[in-house]
C-alpha cells in the first residue's frame, strides 16, 4: 500500500455522519446494507447518547475519587498497589474472549461460594443439629429408661424395643471397654462437635464416637452406672447426607453456564476479529475477501467506517495514480521530442552533455513515479524469497555477494515491490561499501532481512532523516551525485505496506546495516 504521508498537505474530508447511511451508492454496501442497522439508527444515536453520558459521568466521578485517594494516601502504599495491579495485569488474559469468560466465570464463582457457604453454615448445621439432637434425645430416653428399671428387668428387651422403633443398634458393654478418644480428623470434625454439644448438653456423662471408622455409620459410646452403652446408627440419623446433591447441582450448572456462556461470547468475537484481519490484511496490502458487517451493533458500525474508510484510501489511491499517469504521459512525450531533437543536431560535445542530461531526467521521473504509484496495483502471492534475495545480489555488484538464509523461502508478499526493497538496500550498501552481505531468517511468522556493509555509515542521529523523500546526506555516503534521495522512502513504504518496518542500524562489519521485517 503507498503511503499516505501526502496527505497532510490536504484538507481532510469531510466525516461521516452515520457509519450505517450506504453513501455514494458504494455496491459493498449494497450488498450488506441489510445487515447494517438494527432498528432506527436515530433511535440507536440516542440510545448510546444517554448511554455515553451517564458512562462519561461515572468515569469523571471514578477520576476524582482516585485523585483524592492520591492525595490523602502514602506514597509507600501506592507504590505497593501500582505494584499489585502490574502483577495481576500480567497474570490477566490478555484476548476478549478471555477476558470476558473472565468477567462471566469470576463473578459466578464468588456468587456460588458464598450461596455454598450460607448453605453449609446455615442449613447443613441446623438440619445436622436438628437431627443429633433427636438422635441423643431418644438415646437420653433410654438412658434414663435403664436407670429408672426396676432391679431383674430385662435390659436386652428394652434395647431390643430402641432397635426395633428408633433404629438404634444398643448393646451394654463391660465399664473397662470405653475405648480411648479417636484421632481428630479435621474432614468429620464438624459432625463430632455437632454432636457431641447434644449429647454433653442432654446427657453429660463420659463419651465416645466414631464417626470415621465406619463410612456409613456412627458408633457412640456412653459411660452409665451399669457399664458401658454402645450406639450404633446409621449416619444419615444423625447428619444432614444430602448436601452433596447441592454441590452436584451447583457445579453441573455453573459448568453448563459457562459452557453456554463461552458460545455466546465467541459468536460476539468472531465479528470483532473477523474486522480486525480484514483490517490487517489491508493494511499488508493483500485482498480483504468478501468481508461484511456482522454481530453487534457497535461492531457493525466499527465494520462500516472501515470500508468506508477503505473505500475513500482506494479512491484517493486511484485518483493519484491516474493523474500521476496523466503527469508522465505528458513529460515523457516532451522528453521524446527532446530525443528527437538531440537525433537530427550534429554529435559534439554539447550534443553529448545535452543527451545525458535527458537521460538523467528520464531515471530521476522513473523513480519519482515509482515512489509516487507504489505498489498498490499489485497482488500479494507466495515468493521463493530465497531465490529472490540470491538473484538481486547477483544483479546488485560484478563480484558475488554471500547470502544466507534460514527457515521456509515461500512468503506471500508483492514480488516486484519486494525485489525493489530488496533492491534498493542491497545496491546502496554495494554503492557505500566495499564488502556487502546479506542473512536472511523466516521464522514466528516473520521475515527478517539484513544487509550488512562496511561503508562509512550513517550518523545515529540522521538515520531517521534519510528516510524522507529527496533527503540527501553532505557526507560520504552520498557521493552519487544522479541519485533522486528516494531509495530508502521507496524501500520503507514497500516495507510499510506489507505490514513491516525497516530501521539502519550499525553493522558489527563497521558500515551500515538495513534491518527489514516483514510478516509473512
Amino acid at each position: 500500500m503507498p503511503p499516505l504521508r501526502d496527505r497532510a498537505d490536504h484538507p481532510r474530508p469531510p466525516p461521516v455522519d452515520d457509519p450505517l447511511d450506504p453513501a455514494d451508492g458504494d455496491p459493498a454496501f449494497g450488498e450488506t446494507a441489510p445487515a447494517a442497522t438494527d432498528g432506527d439508527p436515530a433511535e440507536a444515536t440516542a440510545e448510546q447518547g444517554v448511554v455515553g453520558r451517564v458512562l462519561t459521568a461515572s468515569d469523571d466521578g471514578m477520576r476524582r475519587v482516585r485523585e483524592g485517594l492520591r492525595r490523602i494516601t502514602p506514597t509507600p502504599l501506592i507504590a505497593a498497589w501500582q505494584w499489585l495491579g502490574r502483577a495481576v495485569n500480567r497474570a490477566m488474559p490478555k484476548g476478549l474472549l478471555g477476558r470476558s469468560l473472565l468477567i462471566i466465570v469470576v463473578p459466578m464463582v464468588i456468587l456460588q461460594s458464598v450461596v455454598a457457604y450460607v448453605f453449609m453454615d446455615r442449613h447443613w448445621e441446623l438440619v445436622t443439629g436438628r437431627l443429633s439432637a433427636a438422635v441423643v434425645r431418644d438415646i437420653a430416653a433410654m438412658v434414663d429408661l435403664i436407670d429408672r428399671a426396676p432391679p431383674g428387668t430385662d435390659i436386652a428387651g428394652l434395647l431390643e424395643i430402641a432397635g426395633r422403633r428408633m433404629n438404634l443398634d444398643m448393646e451394654l458393654l463391660a465399664p473397662e471397654s470405653l475405648p480411648p478418644p479417636p484421632r481428630e480428623q479435621l474432614l468429620f470434625n464438624l459432625l463430632d462437635q455437632t454432636l457431641s454439644r447434644q449429647i454433653e448438653a442432654q446427657l453429660n456423662v463420659p463419651y465416645w464416637i466414631d464417626t470415621v471408622g465406619q463410612s456409613d455409620f456412627v458408633e457412640i459410646r456412653l459411660v452409665i452406672p451399669q457399664g458401658v452403652l454402645k450406639v450404633i446408627l446409621d449416619r444419615g440419623d444423625a447428619y444432614a447426607s444430602n448436601s452433596h446433591i447441592f454441590i452436584v447441582w451447583m457445579v453441573g450448572t455453573a459448568l453448563v453456564l459457562i459452557l453456554v456462556s463461552i458460545i455466546f461470547i465467541r459468536n460476539q468475537i468472531k465479528p470483532i476479529q473477523r474486522l480486525a484481519n480484514a483490517a490487517t490484511a489491508f493494511g499488508k496490502g493483500r485482498p480483504v475477501g468478501n468481508f461484511s458487517p456482522q454481530g453487534a451493533r457497535e461492531v457493525r458500525r466499527a465494520a462500516h467506517a472501515f470500508i468506508e474508510m477503505r473505500r475513500r484510501i482506494e479512491r484517493q489511491m486511484e485518483q493519484r495514480t491516474t493523474m500521476l499517469a496523466g503527469v508522465s504521459h505528458d513529460l515523457r512525450t516532451i522528453l521524446t521530442r527532446f530525443r528527437l531533437e538531440l537525433a537530427f543536431l550534429p554529435e559534439d560535445e554539447d550534443t553529448e552533455a545535452l543527451r545525458r542530461d535527458v537521460d538523467e531526467m528520464e531515471a530521476m521521473l522513473e523513480a519519482y513515479m515509482a515512489f509516487a504509484k507504489g505498489d498498490a496495483d499489485e497482488a500479494a502471492q507466495p515468493t521463493d524469497v530465497e531465490a529472490t534475495l540470491r538473484d538481486v545480489a547477483a544483479r546488485a555488484a560484478a563480484e558475488p555477494i554471500p547470502v544466507a538464509f534460514a527457515g521456509p523461502p515461500v512468503v506471500t508478499v508483492k514480488p516486484g515491490a519486494f525485489r525493489r526493497l530488496v533492491g534498493n538496500l542491497v545496491g546502496n550498501a554495494v554503492r557505500y561499501g566495499g564488502s556487502v552481505s546479506v542473512d536472511a531468517e523466516h521464522r514466528d511468522g516473520w521475515l527478517t532481512i539484513r544487509v550488512d556493509d562496511n561503508g562509512p555509515g550513517i550518523p545515529e542521529d540522521q538515520r531517521e532523516q534519510v528516510f524522507r523523500p529527496f533527503y540527501r546526506l553532505d557526507s560520504a555516503r552520498n557521493q552519487d551525485t544522479a541519485g533522486t534521495g528516494l531509495g530508502l522512502a521507496i524501500a520503507r513504504d514497500i516495507a510499510r505496506g506489507h505490514g513491516g518496518m525497516v530501521r539502519l542500524e550499525t553493522s558489527p562489519a563497521g558500515g551500515l546495516r538495513a534491518l527489514v521485517r516483514i510478516p509473512g
